[in-house]
C-alpha cells in the first residue's frame, strides 16, 4: 500500500465517516490531492485553497445537505491549506474552527504528524524512514517513502517464525522458541533474507559467514544490546569502544522496544541476563567505562546497575533522599533483580532509605506527642512503633547481605545513626514521664492483669477450651505483624499491655500467671532475683506451670509450641486450658542477634499453624501473650555504655535496670520501686536515661524501661468461627530458569505464578509460603525478606494471573538435592513443588 493510500484509507476516511465533518489543516499542501481523491457520491470535499468566503458558503450548503432527511450525502471534508488554530484567539479568526469543533480535525495530535504516519505505514522499516526524514527537514516526498522496502515482506522469515511484524521477527531471531529453531533448521534461504531484514531494520551489516541461527544470534545480541547502551549513554563513547558496531540513532525506538520485551518477558529474561553478562565480559565494559559516572537511565548491562546503586548510596550519604528514592523507583523492576545477589543489595538500600525517612518523620512529630505519658504511648501504638519494625527489617537485611567490599557501609551507618538518634530522643521523653507518672500507666492493661481479665473469666464457662500462648520476646511491632497475618484466617483482636519491670523473662512470665497483680513479688536470694507468687517461687518454667496445674488439675496441659505444631500431641478431652510455650525469639537473639533476626518469622509461622490446629481440636479462643519486648542495639559503638550510679545495687537485670538503693545522676534516674510497680525486697530502681546498657557489648537487650522493651502485645483470636473459604481452582506454578534443574548460586531466583481456571477465583488473592526443604523435610532455603515478601511472615500474596520472582537464601552449609515447596501458610499443605539440586562452582 502506498503512503497516500495508507493515509487516505486508514486515517482520513474512517475519521471523516465517523464524525460526519472534518477539517484538514495542511500548511505544506501535502495532503491536498489525497483529500480531493476522497470525494465521491457520499462524501463532499470543500477546498479552501482559492477562496475562503466561497468555501465557507460551500461548506454551509454541504452540511445542510448532510442534515436533510434521506440525503445521499454522509460527510463533508474541508481542506484548509493553513496551520491549524491552537489558541482561542486563533480559533476566533479561523472561519472553519467551528466545523472542526463540531466534527473532527486533522492533524488531531502529535501522532498525526507526517513522520508518525510514515512510521505506522512502514513499521518494518522504521530505521530507513527516520533516516530519510533526517535528510529532509520538510519531510520527504511520498515517492521516497513508497520506495522504502521495495515491497519486501520477508516471506520466509514470517513463514518459518510464524510472526507478522518486524519487531516480532527481531525478537524471534534473538530468542526463538524450540518450534522456531526447528523451523529455521528445516528451511533454507532464510539466512539471506534475515541479513537483508537486519540491514533494513537496524542498518546492521552481518559479518558472520555462518548460516546457522547460533552464528547469527551471537552477533545480533551484541549489536542490539550494545546499541541500546550507546543510545542511553549521555556522554561520548570511550575511544576503545568506538569501532564496536552499533545501530544508528534512527533505530533507537525499535532497539529499546525489543530490549524491553526481552527483559520483561519471563520466557526470555534469563537468556537476556546470560547474554548481557557474556557481552559485558567480552567487551570488557566495566574497565573501559570506569571513568564514566553517569551511564544513563537504562541498565542494559549488569555493571551499569552497580553505578546506579552507587548513585543511590551517594544520595543517602549526601542527605539527598529524593535522589535515592528516584533511583530506587527507576530500578524497581530492573531485570537484574532476577539475580538473587542483586535483589539483596537493592533490598538493603530500600530498607535503609525507608528507615531513615521514617525516623526523620517521627522526629518531626515527637514534640507534639510528648506532652504526657499517655500522649507518647498513643503515638507509639499508632505509628511510632513502625520505626521499630523498619529497623528490625533493616537489620534483617544487613544480616542477610554479604558485603566484602564495604559498598553498603555508608547506608548501614547512616540508617543506624538516624534510628539511634530517634530512639534516644524518645527515651529522654519516656524517662521524664516515668519519673513523674510511674509504671504501669494508669487506666491501661498491665501484663499482670492479662490472665485474670482475658483467661480466667473464659475458663468459668463450662466446656470452653482456651489456648494460652506464652511467646518470649514478642515485642509490640511483631504483635502488629502477627495480627495482620492471623486476621487472614479469622477474627483476632490486638491490644497493648504494659510489661512488669524489670523486663526479663523470669519476671515477665511470672506476671502472666493468675493473681499476679496482687501476689507477685521480687525477692533477693543470694545474688539472684527470684519472682514469687503468693510467696511461692515461680522463677522457672516448671514452677510457673505448677501454679496452673495445682489450680486446674486435669483441666490443664502444657507443652512447647514447636512440639504441638510439629508433633502429634495428645490433648485430653478434659483439658480446658492448654499452655503453648515458645522461647525461640529470645534465645535466638540472645545467642546471635546479628544473624538470627531472620528466624523470627519461623515463630510467627508456628503460631499461625498452631491456631489452625487448635481450631480443629475444638478450642474456642487463643490468647497470645509475651513477657517483654526488646531493643536492637546494632548501632552500639565502643564506649557506648551507661556509668552505674553510686549506691548499693545488688541486682542488675540484663544490664538495663538495677534494684537496690542509691542516688540518681546525669546518666541514670533513680525511682521508688513501688512507683514502678516493683514489690518486694527493693526500695529503689535505677535505669539509664539513654538507650545504653550498664555494660558494653549488648547488641540485643531487654530488662529496662523503654517503649520497645515494656510495651507488649496481647492478641485474642476467635477459633470457633468458620474457617476462611478455601481457595478455588487455583494453581501455583514454580519454575527456575526456564526449566533448569540445578542451581549455581546460593541465592537462586524462583519464578512463582498463580493461575486459575475458575471464574469465581479470579478476584481472590492467594497467600503462599515458599520453603526449600531437603529430603528429611528440614528447611534449607527461605525467601529473602522485603519487596513482595513480607519480612515478618516470609509469605507473599498473588492474584490469579500474577507472577513474581523470589530470591531464596540457601543454607550455606547445604549441598545436594532439595525441593522448593509452595505452601499454604495456615495449614502447611503444599500447593506445588519443584525439585532442584545444587551445583555450586565454588
Amino acid at each position: 500500500m502506498s503512503i497516500a493510500a495508507f493515509i487516505r484509507d486508514t486515517i482520513l476516511r474512517p475519521r471523516l465517516l465517523e464524525a460526519g465533518c472534518m477539517v484538514v489543516y495542511d500548511p505544506d499542501r501535502r495532503y491536498q490531492a489525497i483529500c480531493a481523491g476522497l470525494e465521491d457520491d457520499r462524501i463532499r470535499v470543500v477546498d479552501a485553497s482559492e477562496s475562503s468566503i466561497e468555501s465557507r458558503l460551500a461548506a454551509i450548503e454541504a452540511l445542510r445537505e448532510v442534515g436533510r432527511p434521506k440525503s445521499d450525502l454522509d460527510a463533508v471534508l474541508i481542506y484548509v491549506p493553513k496551520r491549524r488554530s491552537e489558541t482561542e484567539e486563533e480559533q476566533q479568526v479561523d472561519p472553519f474552527s467551528i466545523y472542526a469543533a463540531s466534527g473532527a480535525r486533522f492533524p488531531r495530535d502529535d501522532g498525526d504528524d507526517y513522520l508518525s504516519l510514515c512510521l505506522r505505514a512502514k513499521p518494518d522499516h522504521s530505521t530507513e524512514v527516520r533516516r530519510v526524514f533526517a535528510g529532509s527537514p520538510s519531510g520527504p516526498a511520498f515517492s521516497v517513502i513508497d520506495a522504502i522496502g521495495g515491497g519486501v515482506s520477508w516471506p520466509q522469515l514470517r513463514a518459518a517464525l510464524k510472526v507478522e511484524s518486524g519487531r516480532e521477527i527481531l525478537v524471534a531471531l534473538l530468542e526463538p522458541s524450540v518450534a522456531q529453531v526447528d523451523a529455521l533448521k528445516a528451511q533454507e534461504g532464510w539466512g539471506d533474507e534475515a541479513r537483508e531484514f537486519l540491514r533494513a531494520t537496524l542498518d546492521m551489516s552481518v559479518k558472520t559467514r555462518g548460516k546457522t541461527w547460533n552464528a547469527l544470534a551471537d552477533e545480533l545480541w551484541r549489536y542490539v544490546l550494545f546499541s541500546e547502551f550507546v543510545f542511553d549513554l549521555p556522554v561520548a563513547l570511550p575511544a576503545s569502544l568506538k569501532d564496536v558496531p552499533h545501530a544508528p540513532t534512527q533505530a533507537k525506538p525499535i532497539v529499546e522496544d525489543v530490549c524491553d520485551r526481552l527483559r520483561n518477558n519471563p520466557n526470555t529474561r534469563n537468556t537476556y541476563i546470560e547474554r548481557a553478562e557474556a557481552i559485558e565480559a567480552e567487551l570488557d565494559l566495566p574497565d573501559r567505562c570506569s571513568s564514566i559516572e553517569d551511564l544513563g537511565e537504562r541498565d542494559t548491562f549488569p555493571f551499569e546497575e552497580r553505578t546506579f546503586l552507587k548513585a543511590a548510596i551517594k544520595g543517602i550519604a549526601a542527605n539527598d533522599m529524593d535522589a535515592a528514592r528516584r533511583v530506587l523507583a527507576r530500578h524497581k523492576n530492573s531485570v537484574w533483580l532476577g539475580k538473587g545477589e542483586s535483589q539483596a543489595q537493592w533490598e538493603l538500600l530500600r530498607a535503609g532509605l525507608s528507615l531513615i525517612e521514617a525516623c526523620d518523620d517521627y522526629e518531626r512529630q515527637l514534640p507534639e506527642n510528648a506532652r504526657s505519658q499517655a500522649d507518647l504511648l498513643e503515638f507509639y501504638l499508632g505509628s511510632l512503633r513502625e520505626a521499630d519494625r523498619l529497623q528490625r527489617e533493616f537489620e534483617q537485611a544487613v544480616g542477610d547481605f554479604l558485603d566484602p567490599h564495604g559498598l553498603m557501609q555508608e547506608v548501614i551507618d547512616e540508617a543506624r545513626a538516624r534510628y539511634r538518634r530517634l530512639a534516644e530522643r524518645v527515651q529522654a521523653v519516656f524517662v521524664k514521664h516515668l519519673e513523674t507518672t510511674g509504671w504501669t500507666p494508669p487506666g491501661r492493661l498491665a501484663n499482670a492483669d492479662v490472665f485474670d481479665r482475658l483467661v480466667a473469666d473464659r475458663l468459668k464457662e463450662s466446656g470452653r477450651r482456651i489456648a494460652y500462648l506464652m511467646i518470649d520476646a514478642l515485642r509490640y511491632e511483631l504483635g502488629v505483624a502477627l495480627e495482620k497475618m492471623l486476621s487472614e484466617d479469622g477474627p483476632v483482636e490486638l491490644q497493648a499491655a504494659y510489661a512488669q519491670l524489670p523486663t526479663i523473662t523470669p519476671v515477665g512470665m511470672a506476671s502472666l500467671l493468675p493473681g499476679a497483680r496482687t501476689e507477685l513479688t521480687l525477692s533477693l536470694e543470694g545474688d539472684s532475683l527470684v519472682p514469687k507468687l503468693g510467696g511461692a517461687r515461680v522463677a522457672n518454667v516448671s514452677q510457673r506451670m505448677d501454679v496452673l496445674r495445682k489450680r486446674l488439675g486435669d483441666r490443664f496441659q502444657e507443652m512447647t509450641l514447636n512440639d504441638f505444631v510439629r508433633g502429634k500431641p495428645k490433648i485430653s478431652e478434659t483439658v480446658d486450658l492448654l499452655i503453648l510455650r515458645s522461647t525461640e525469639i529470645d534465645s535466638q537473639l540472645e545467642s546471635n542477634p546479628e544473624t538470627t533476626l531472620g528466624l523470627i518469622p519461623g515463630t510467627l509461622k508456628l503460631i499461625r499453624v498452631a491456631l489452625h490446629k487448635l481450631r480443629g481440636m475444638g478450642f474456642r479462643d487463643a490468647v497470645i501473650v509475651t513477657d517483654h519486648g526488646f531493643f536492637l542495639n546494632a548501632q552500639a559503638e565502643a564506649g557506648d555504655v551507661c556509668i552505674k550510679p553510686q549506691g548499693n545495687w545488688p541486682i542488675t537485670a540484663h544490664d538495663r535496670m538495677m534494684l537496690g538503693d542509691g542516688n540518681a545522676d546525669v546518666h541514670s534516674t533513680v525511682i521508688g520501686a513501688e512507683k514502678l510497680g516493683v514489690r518486694g525486697d527493693f526500695a529503689q530502681v535505677a535505669l539509664p536515661r539513654s538507650m545504653a546498657p550498664y555494660r558494653a557489648g549488648h547488641l540485643y537487650f531487654h530488662g529496662g524501661a523503654s517503649l520497645a522493651e515494656a510495651v507488649v502485645p496481647v492478641l485474642v483470636a476467635r477459633l470457633d468461627t468458620d474457617e476462611p473459604a478455601a481457595v478455588g481452582r487455583v494453581t501455583v506454578v514454580l519454575s527456575y530458569k526456564n526449566g533448569a534443574k540445578r542451581i549455581t548460586t546460593r541465592v537462586p531466583v524462583i519464578d512463582i505464578r498463580v493461575q486459575s481456571d475458575d471464574m469465581f477465583s479470579l478476584d481472590v488473592s492467594v497467600e503462599v509460603l515458599i520453603e526449600a526443604q531437603d529430603a528429611k523435610g528440614n528447611v534449607v532455603g527461605e525467601p529473602r525478606p522485603g519487596g513482595d515478601v513480607n519480612p515478618a511472615t516470609r509469605t507473599l500474596t498473588l492474584m490469579p494471573g500474577q507472577s513474581k520472582q523470589i530470591a531464596l537464601r540457601m543454607d550455606p552449609d547445604f549441598e545436594g538435592k532439595f525441593t522448593v515447596k509452595a505452601l499454604n501458610p495456615t495449614t502447611l499443605a503444599s500447593f506445588s513443588t519443584l525439585a532442584l539440586e545444587t551445583d555450586y562452582t565454588v
